[in-house]
C-alpha cells in the first residue's frame, strides 16, 4: 500500500556542524502526518532538482506534536547529491513533499544491553534510540563522523558508553566503525542491536560479526545499509534487491 503524501513547510533551519544541517518542517498539513513509535522512523522526501524531482530517504530526528514540528537532519557535502544541497539552501516558506513514515526498530527496554552503531547517516536514528532508552539502560554506542567538529551533543544514559569514531584519523582503506565495534568488549547477556550506515561496512563488515560470530538472532538485530559509496539512492535500491535475492 502506498504511503500517504504530506506537503510540509520549512519553518527554520540550523547548521549543527560543518557537515550537518537540521531542517524543521511544519505548516497547515502537519496534522495529516501520522507518526509511528519507531526510533528509526523514516520518510521519503521528494526533492525538486534541475533535472526534476528525486526521492530521498531520511530518518526523522524528532517529531513534536505539540509544536507541530517534524525535524530532519541532513549530511551535507557541498553540492554533492540532491537532498544535502536542498537542505543547505532551504529557507522558511519552502515546501517539500513528505511520504511515509516507515520504520521497524525501537530499543527493547527489557534487553540486557544495547549495541548501537552507525555513521553520519544513521546519527539521527542512533540519537533517537539513545533518548528512548530507560535511565538504567546498559550498552555501547558507536558513531562514525568525519572529524571532531562533526560531533553533536547527545543525551546518553549513564550506563551506555558512547564512542565517537573519526574517519579523518583512520588509515586509508580501513573502516573505523567496523574496527571500533569489533575491538569493543562484548557485554554479558542478550543484546538488542541496531547497526545502520554505509552498506559495505554494515552488511559485510559488521553483520557477519554480530549474527554469526556473536550469535545474535535476526529478531534481536536491526542491521541494514542506508547508502552505498559511489551509488545514488536509485542504484542503491537495485543493489539491495540483488543482495537480498542472492542471499535467498
Amino acid at each position: 500500500m502506498p504511503r500517504p503524501d504530506t506537503t510540509l513547510t520549512v519553518t527554520a533551519t540550523e547548521r549543527l556542524s560543518p557537515s550537518m544541517v537540521r531542517v524543521h518542517l511544519g505548516g497547515p498539513e502537519f496534522a495529516s502526518f501520522v507518526a509511528n513509535s519507531f526510533t528509526d522512523m523514516y520518510v521519503k522526501l521528494v526533492i525538486d532538482t534541475a533535472d526534476g524531482p528525486v526521492t530521498r530517504t531520511y530518518t526523522v530526528r524528532d517529531l513534536d506534536a505539540e509544536q507541530e514540528r517534524l525535524t530532519v537532519d541532513f549530511v551535507v557535502h557541498g553540492e554533492e547529491g540532491a537532498a544535502g544541497p536542498w537542505a543547505a539552501r532551504a529557507t522558511p516558506g519552502d515546501t517539500v513533499v513528505v511520504r511515509g513514515p516507515g520504520g521497524a526498530y525501537r530499543p527493547d527496554p527489557t534487553a540486557d544491553w544495547h549495541l548501537l552503531a552507525g555513521d553520519d547517516s544513521a546519527l539521527p536514528a542512533v540519537a533517537a534510540a539513545l533518548e528512548a532508552l530507560p535511565p538504567d539502560a546498559v550498552g555501547l554506542a558507536f558513531v562514525e563522523v568525519e572529524d571532531a567538529a562533526s560531533r553533536l551533543p547527545l543525551r546518553v544514559p549513564d550506563g551506555v558508553r558512547l564512542t565517537w569514531v573519526e574517519r579523518s584519523a583512520a588509515p586509508d582503506g580501513t573502516s573505523p566503525l567496523v574496527d571500533a565495534v569489533r575491538a569493543a568488549p562484548w557485554l554479558p547477556g542478550e543484546p538488542h542491536v541496531f547497526v545502520h550506515g554505509e552498506a559495505q561496512a554494515v552488511m559485510h563488515g559488521l553483520r557477519p560479526y554480530i549474527r554469526k560470530e556473536r550469535g545474535v538472532p535476526a529478531a534481536r538485530a536491526s542491521i541494514s545499509g542506508y547508502w552505498r559509496r559511489g551509488r545514488t539512492e536509485e542504484s542503491f535500491r537495485v543493489w539491495k534487491q540483488e543482495l537480498a535475492a542472492a542471499e535467498q
